[in-house]
């Protein structure tokens, strides 16, 4: 049972599958000057914690463990920090804390700077929250701040029915792009009601063998499988941008854009409150509708894992944390 110094929270002592996940009782965090504690009503599930628990993601930021994974935060905030005065105690808000850098969202609290959360969208309940910050956010800033995506332009969007897919697909439209997604079949009459103007099923064809004359690529998938990002090239017109945003752009795939008359550019996700409540605010017009496939106890996050490592989600997996 958590007290007043103490929470429950999800450790693993090692590196591996989804077996190391444990729940356990640790310190609780107290808030420094500039920062909240927040106490969280639930985490979103992202691939980059199930590749970060394997020792892959952003296991070389966190060092070795033991750590808490996860960076999707919606809760309350608890207690405010010296110097505080954007949020105050009581406020709901959601957040990517601290990213790339240990957040621990996997957890009763988490602290973190205030400026990196925003009130949570008033539309919808935390568990929904909890899934918007991370995929949202490099949706937002991979179409926003990397491509300058403008209204008219083709955009193409790779993995569409994901987490963070369904996010750009909506975010894309919200721009007033032309937006061609590549998703199963079974994903495709979802994604046009999110928005997609056409569809490409990857699982028939070869998508540069349909799209042609894109403005910007939005690839989710990389080059690491079947090489979709180099593929990507041949989809773009002159002077068009691919952001691959798994793992950045390798400099072969810098290289190969530049000498073809194309961009690419290097992409990670970072902590950006005033981008989430622009997204908070989309979300309560009726602009972007958030997907969540399933909602776990904590308890359960192991399995959370196995589900999401098998790659079949439409939109989001979330831990419900507070009771």
């Amino acid at each position: 049972m958590s007290s007043k110094t103490t929470m429950r929270a999800i450790t693993q002592d090692s590196l591996g599958g989804p077996e190391v996940l444990k729940l356990s009782e640790v310190a609780r965090p107290e808030p420094l000057q500039t920062e909240v504690l927040v106490k969280v009503h639930a985490a979103g599930i992202n691939p980059v914690d199930w590749k970060t628990r394997e020792g892959n993601g952003m296991a070389g930021v966190l060092g070795d463990p033991p750590f808490v994974l996860g960076w999707d935060v919606s809760g309350v905030v608890a207690e405010v920090g010296f110097g505080v005065h954007t949020l105050k105690v009581g406020d709901e808000v959601y957040g990517m804390p601290w990213f790339p850098r240990q957040a621990g969202a996997y957890a009763e609290y988490v602290t973190a700077p205030s400026r990196q959360f925003a009130l949570k969208p008033a539309t919808i309940d935390h568990d929904h929250a909890a899934a918007v910050p991370l995929a949202a956010l490099t949706a937002w800033q991979s179409l926003v701040d990397a491509a300058h995506v403008e209204a008219g332009q083709r955009v193409l969007i790779h993995a569409a029915g994901g987490g963070v897919g369904h996010f750009a697909v909506q975010i894309a439209k919200h721009l007033g792009a032309h937006v061609i997604g590549t998703a199963g079949a079974a994903k495709h009459d979802w994604l046009r009601s999110l928005g997609a103007d056409e569809l490409v099923d990857y699982t028939k064809v070869r998508f540069e063998d349909v799209v042609s004359d894109v403005d910007v690529v939005i690839d989710l998938v990389g080059d690491g499988h079947d090489s979709t990002s180099t593929r990507s090239l041949k989809t773009l017109r002159p002077g068009g941008i691919i952001v691959p945003v798994p793992s950045g752009g390798s400099p072969e795939l810098l290289d190969t854009a530049r000498d073809q008359g194309l961009r690419a550019t290097a992409f990670l996700v970072e902590p950006d409150g005033t981008a989430l409540a622009r997204i908070a605010d989309l979300i309560d017009a009726g602009a972007v509708r958030v997907e969540v496939e399933e909602v776990l106890p904590l308890e359960k996050a192991a399995e959370a894992h196995r589900r999401g490592e098998q790659g079949r989600t439409r939109g989001k997996l979330v831990l419900h944390v507070a009771s």
